[in-house]
């Protein structure tokens, strides 16, 4: 086969290679219909029952019950920062928002220009290292929802436990570490996660909301904007990303042939070991971003002593098939990003080169 790199981009990042090939036997004729995917109708019997499939894949690997139902959506996680406000949102409301990273500063952003919004919490005078406690978290006495983000790429940080939010519907934005590992997803009112990192391609957001949730939704909100519209036809009620709904499917059944979220998670763990053994182990040369009670096993994010070694390392680990590990711009450094589909022996190679950069350098 042609020569494939290891693939460390935030996103779009890489794809299971079972899945592109799997993809590739079935891109010009669909099951002996004579069609690509991408040439068929989203109202054939063929369509529907990827979608379909999807859906209870979803479910199944989240181990939800049918009290939850699975859209598949347009417009990326940046869409959902304005629908969930516009749908739950009122004038007698606050939104509260706990500020961890850039993203959950956008969504919040987004929510102030629908209505009230309050920061429940925020951990950016540590520049974003750490995750706020449970006691740092404060509740407007109206609250619609909580929104947090549980995994922050720029900054390398993740969530180890989901807060307790009460009666307050808890929305959650899982873009960057859906399906990354085993988590209470019972606890969430509504979870919403652009594909391009863990799911699939760009293109296609999942959200996964809870029917009596759905049931509050604002019903005077422009169609494309409301839940309910596309909940009750099933996400077709325009056409949807036929392709990167059914590469998601194929994602999908390729974490059950894993094992699921357990053996996920494992696997994910060990990866991210590898890492923060090298960063560890380097007698300070490697300077970890999080703080080590909050460190991503998605995000490995790092700098070097100075920012002339980082752009020598970008360029020396892409020489070796190590590519996409540039920091985000806003921060600068390096950024690991190691999620599903990233292999093993992706991580094996990052952290054997990192043992022997400082040697030359």
């Amino acid at each position: 086969m042609p020569y494939r790199i290891f693939n460390f981009n935030p996103g779009p990042a890489t794809l299971p290679l079972e899945v592109l090939e799997e993809a590739r036997e079935e891109m010009l004729n669909y099951r002996n219909t004579g069609l690509s995917i991408m040439e068929m109708s989203h109202r054939s019997p063929e369509f529907e029952e990827i979608i379909d499939s999807a859906q209870s894949l979803f479910l199944e690997l989240a181990e939800l019950s049918t009290a939850y139902q699975v859209l598949f959506l347009q417009g990326g996680a940046s869409l959902q920062f304005s629908m969930i406000p516009f749908n739950f949102l009122t004038s007698d409301t606050t939104a509260d928002y706990i500020i961890t990273g850039s993203f959950a500063k956008k969504a919040m952003q987004e929510a102030a220009k629908i209505g009230n919004t309050n920061v429940a919490a925020s951990n950016d005078v540590t520049n974003y290292t750490t995750i706020p406690r449970p006691e740092d978290i404060t509740l407007s006495p109206n609250s619609a929802y909580l929104h947090f983000t549980t995994n922050n790429t720029i900054y390398g940080t993740q969530w180890n436990y989901v807060p307790d939010s009460g009666t307050v519907p808890l929305i959650a934005d899982m873009s960057s570490d859906i399906l990354s590992r085993k988590i209470e997803m019972h606890r969430f009112a509504l979870v919403y996660a652009g594909a391009q990192k863990n799911l699939g391609p760009a293109g296609v957001t999942a959200v996964i909301i809870h029917k009596s949730l759905l049931e509050k939704a604002s019903a005077s909100l422009p169609a494309m904007l409301s839940y309910k519209t596309h909940a009750e036809n099933g996400s077709l009620f325009n056409t949807p990303p036929c392709f990167p709904i059914y590469i998601v499917k194929l994602v999908l059944e390729w974490i059950k042939k894993k094992g699921g979220l357990s053996a996920i998670q494992e696997t994910n763990e060990q990866k991210a070991d590898l890492l923060y053994q090298a960063i560890d182990n380097s007698g300070g040369y490697y300077i970890g971003h999080a703080a080590k009670e909050d460190r991503s096993i998605m995000n490995v994010t790092f700098r070097l002593p100075e920012e002339g070694l980082e752009k020598t390392f970008l360029e020396e680990a892409a020489a070796e098939g190590l590519k996409g590990l540039k920091g985000h711009r806003s921060v600068g450094g390096i950024r690991a990003s190691i999620y599903n589909a990233m292999p093993y022996e992706g991580c094996e190679a990052l952290a054997q080169f990192m043992k022997e950069f400082p040697k030359k350098h």
